[in-house]
């Protein structure tokens, strides 16, 4: 799961790994420039580790200083991390998985197919692990459904974009550039459709506001009037769709 806070910046870049000492507990402490961004990006990855992203006028010295000012802000995320079940490492018979919003286990049928939900998948006789085979075919389900859900949101809010690519991203649900290329993370496929648009619509937004300020979050509602309910699924739900 992935929190963030973000917050303008101002200086001169570096990249390094040290240790940040929380008053908690001492965890890995990641800077990493990033020419193209435009404020510092404090997240705590699903490893435990913080990354701090540095604007290309940042410094090393602001980025551990922005860290250390969230610290109580990153100990409720440990917590929170803390609190979640861990996603199997395996998919298995009677693996709980979360296809379309809802909890859905993995069957084998008698013709020895993986079945979830209203999907069927044939896999090798000999498999016993089906994460494979089941992340393949919701992947082609995303990369079927999700570009079209994008055409049919944008021209209903006269939006313009430009490509959709749907992809396997790590951190990010979605991404939207200057030229309006939206690529969108395969696993919006296992959430609800009222979260999944969210997203989406988040991305159209930007057409109108690159960026995150309070203008842009008044495009957000007047796009997605309940987006906030939308935040608060992906953040529960997180690292059960890893």
């Amino acid at each position: 799961m992935i929190f963030e806070r973000i917050f303008r910046a101002k200086a001169t870049p570096a990249t390094t790994t040290e240790m940040l000492q929380l008053p908690a507990r001492a965890v890995p402490l990641l800077l990493v420039q990033h020419p193209r961004a435009r404020r510092y990006l404090l997240r705590l990855r699903a490893d435990g580790t913080v990354r701090v992203t540095i604007p290309r006028r940042g410094t090393v010295a602001a980025a551990k200083d922005f860290a250390m000012r969230n610290s109580v802000w990153l100990e409720q995320q440990f917590q929170r991390l803390a609190a979640q079940p861990p996603a199997p490492a395996g998919w298995h018979v009677g693996t709980e998985i979360f296809f379309r919003g809802v909890p859905v286990r993995l069957e084998l049928n008698r013709a020895g197919a993986v079945c979830f939900g209203s999907e069927q998948i044939i896999v090798s006789a000999a498999s016993t692990d089906f994460r494979s085979a089941v992340q393949k075919h919701l992947r082609q389900l995303a990369a079927r459904e999700l570009p079209a859900r994008v055409l049919e949101l944008a021209a209903q809010h006269r939006v313009s974009v430009s490509r959709i690519s749907v992809r396997n991203q790590k951190s990010r649900w979605g991404s939207c550039s200057r030229r309006g290329n939206i690529s969108l993370n395969w696993r919006l496929i296992q959430v609800p459709g009222c979260v999944s648009d969210y997203v989406i619509l988040h991305e159209l937004a930007h057409r109108r506001q690159m960026n995150h300020s309070e203008k842009f979050w008044q495009e957000v509602a007047g796009l997605c009037p309940d987006y906030r309910s939308a935040q608060r699924w992906l953040k529960q739900h997180a690292t059960l769709l890893r």
